[in-house]
């Protein structure tokens, strides 16, 4: 005799109920990190109980799409990456490559602001690497713009391309760790990194680089 199906297995659920399901999941997991990307946003150290509070989920349904809170602040972050990367899309990186160099910084400052408690969530469960990897895609704008001003003799071409997007990262990054720590003014953040970056990537004086070349020498 045919052994009889198991009900509900993926094998033999209807297709309309597989489906359903999928898009339930769907649904449950776009809530999920809407509600925690709005929650790690205000307080860091929310818990995973409020969060699926605030998505209306269980904690069952939380846990089985996001096993660990690793996992979902690593997914809430790419998440809030993503915003981020569309919302810099429409700043306008032609022009002189100070100007938008400027205009970069303010955007990108806004945002940083905005999810600084997220970033401080993702430091403690991520590590530093990670971090850095989800930033890759909104600083290939930031690499174009600076290449082109080495292009255009803007700034300074002694020094590698990824070097000084390495430096434009740790710049903001460094200055939400001071604002943190009460050592920098929040509405003097913006001023003080765009002066920063501009002197560091202006082309050094040719006194300057001769001088540098006769002492590695």
């Amino acid at each position: 005799m045919p052994s009889t199906p198991t009900t509900g297995s993926a094998d033999t659920m209807p297709v309309g109920d597989a489906r359903d399901l999928r898009a339930d999941a769907r649904r449950n997991i776009s809530a999920i990190l809407d509600a925690a990307l709005a929650c790690l946003a205000r307080d860091p150290d929310v818990s995973m109980g409020e969060i699926a509070k605030a998505a209306g989920v269980g904690r069952a349904t939380l846990y089985g799409h996001f096993p660990s809170r690793a996992e979902l602040v690593d997914a809430v972050f790419a998440h809030a990456v993503e915003r981020a990367e569309q919302a810099l899309s429409a700043v306008d990186t032609t022009g002189d490559p100070r100007h938008a160099l400027a205009d970069l910084i303010a955007s990108s400052w806004r945002l940083v602001t905005e999810f600084r408690a997220l970033l401080a969530a993702a430091e403690r469960e991520l590590p530093a690497e990670r971090i850095r990897a989800h930033h890759d895609q909104p600083l290939h704008r930031v690499q174009a713009l600076i290449a082109r001003g080495q292009r255009e003799g803007v700034f300074r071409g002694d020094q590698p391309t990824s070097w000084l997007v390495t430096v434009f990262y740790s710049m903001l990054h460094s200055a939400a760790d001071e604002i943190t720590a009460g050592r920098l003014p929040d509405h003097d953040a913006i001023a003080m990194i765009t002066a920063t970056l501009l002197s560091a990537y202006a082309p050094p004086a040719p006194s300057t680089t001769a001088t540098a070349s006769t002492s590695i020498r």
